[in-house]
């Protein structure tokens, strides 16, 4: 059955992240230097293998400068805190202003905005400085979203194209995540993997009610609580660790592919119906396996390889920068484009999109 023609649109997105780049090489000299002493041999040699591999180059610490990533390493749970807020609001309001500019959406214009994260926890919320920061009006809808991981963006999304759709306006997504809010080191095997592959950034959207942009035929997600456990953040004395299963390349490739199909499915198109499509890149071995799975051609996996290589992954904006990708490389009236994100949950989520 066909679905409803779009009542919402993206208009634009916009990305952030802070000025500090680190290279692999840099990130391996740096664990050489202050956890030579702490990790065990192997674990030495695990972590030089996975910042080693050429799927990432570079990532985003949000810090001022690269002689300050080592303060992580002595970082207080109250620094931490107060590290997460300064620049989780930075680089939110950031790429916040840059999808407004790009849209022609001045801050009288958003009726509604809805910010998710899940590396970080302040009360107000991440919203309220937003509101501030870029001068909304006192009345604004806003909400909170935190801990959906990192597929968040798509269910921020979806609740967007719902306020939208039901009281029209502009509505702004915004997905941030200060991942090395949460950066532990050890011997652990998820602690290694997110240590060489997570990076921090933002990204918004401007959803909106007029016929241009992306429209948003339909979003769907499902969850597998069952699998809780193979990717989420466990709490050990106070703080967060990353955990990430062994086969969670397996689970995530196994199940989103047939999501992804029942959503084309509901709006009578299949694969071939989509040209564009923007993945989530969790890591190498999920990306690859989900190029593999979807059969998608060199072309269609450029934007999300490249996200990748250049930022990591972000968790939940990382999605939102392959789209922005795709926008840049153009989209042509009619085609399709596919988003496809995963995290926490265990979670999963596919939105539709069609250019108006």
């Amino acid at each position: 059955m066909k679905q409803e023609i779009p009542r919402s649109f993206i208009a634009a997105v916009g990305t952030a992240t802070p000025p500090c780049v680190v290279t692999q090489e840099q990130a391996l000299a740096l664990s050489r230097a202050h956890y030579g002493t702490v990790l065990r041999e192997r674990s030495l040699v695990l972590l030089e293998q996975f910042l080693s591999h050429p799927s990432i180059q570079t990532r985003y610490v949000a810090v001022d400068a690269i002689e300050d990533v080592p303060l992580l390493k002595t970082e207080s749970a109250d620094e931490r805190v107060s590290r997460f807020t300064r620049w989780s609001v930075r680089c939110a309001a950031q790429a916040a202003r840059r999808a407004m500019e790009s849209a022609g959406v001045a801050p009288a214009d958003v009726s509604s905005l809805v910010v998710n994260t899940c590396t970080g926890y302040i009360c107000p919320g991440i919203s309220t400085y937003l509101i501030a920061e870029l001068g909304l009006s006192a009345d604004v809808r806003a909400f909170d979203l935190v801990g959906p991981g990192c597929g968040g963006a798509l269910p921020n999304l979806q609740m967007g194209d719902s306020l939208v759709r039901r009281h029209g306006g502009a509505c702004l997504c915004v997905s941030v995540e200060i991942c090395t809010a949460t950066f532990q080191m050890g011997d652990d095997a998820s602690l290694l993997v997110s240590n060489a592959i997570f990076g921090d950034g933002a990204a918004a959207a401007v959803v909106w009610d007029r016929p241009r942009g992306l429209g948003i035929v339909d979003i769907m997600g499902e969850y597998a609580p069952e699998c809780r456990d193979d990717v989420r953040y466990v709490h050990k004395n106070g703080a967060l660790h990353n955990r990430l299963s062994a086969r969670l390349p397996r689970l995530i490739t196994a199940r989103v592919p047939p999501l992804i199909d029942r959503l084309l499915d509901a709006a009578g198109l299949s694969r071939a119906d989509v040209a564009h499509w923007a993945i989530h890149p969790g890591g190498d071995k999920i990306l690859s396996g989900m190029i593999r799975e979807l059969g998608l051609t060199p072309r269609q996996q450029e934007a999300s390889v490249g996200v990748l290589r250049d930022f990591g992954n972000m968790s939940s904006p990382t999605v939102l920068f392959v789209l922005e990708r795709l926008v840049k490389d153009g989209v042509d009236k009619g085609q399709c484009c596919l988003l496809a994100a995963y995290g926490a949950g265990l979670s999963m989520h596919a939105c539709l999109l069609k250019a108006a």
